[in-house]
């Protein structure tokens, strides 16, 4: 029973032999990191200016195509930053080779894909709404 609560290596070939190798390899996770932050970031500041300007400057049915339009391009944003969190997650448990990351990464694969499913369709929707192919 102990074994299966001990389902953590100290490391394998990599991590005796490359150490900067995985030292890179953490760096790099860690900037995918930071640009997914940035990127999520920039879409949201495009989304409060686009939804503040229909607000302020147009009425009725333009407005709320407006704001819909601003959703979609938030949604992309989203989308995109999922998307590099995931390589990032994908990245530290390859070099981790931790039982407990592997088991970690598959739950946030598994909500990071649900939540970018039930995102995207929605976005489908709003184009739908809005005419755009």
């Amino acid at each position: 029973m102990e074994n299966l609560i001990k389902l953590e290596t100290e490391g394998g070939v990599m991590h005796h032999f490359l150490p900067w190798l995985i030292e890179g390899f953490e760096i790099l996770a860690a900037v995918i990191d930071i640009a997914a932050i940035i990127l999520l970031l920039i879409g949201a500041a495009r989304f409060l200016t686009g939804v503040t300007i229909a607000e302020i400057a147009k009425k009725g049915a333009e407005r709320v195509r407006r704001t819909n339009r601003e959703r979609i391009e938030l949604g992309r944003y989203i989308l995109a930053g999922l998307e590099l969190f995931i390589v990032s997650d994908v990245i530290h448990t390859a070099i981790s080779l931790r039982f407990a990351d592997l088991l970690f990464l598959l739950m946030l694969v598994i909500i990071r894909s649900i939540t970018s499913f039930f995102l995207d369709r929605e976005l489908e929707q709003l184009k739908k709404e809005l005419g755009d192919d």
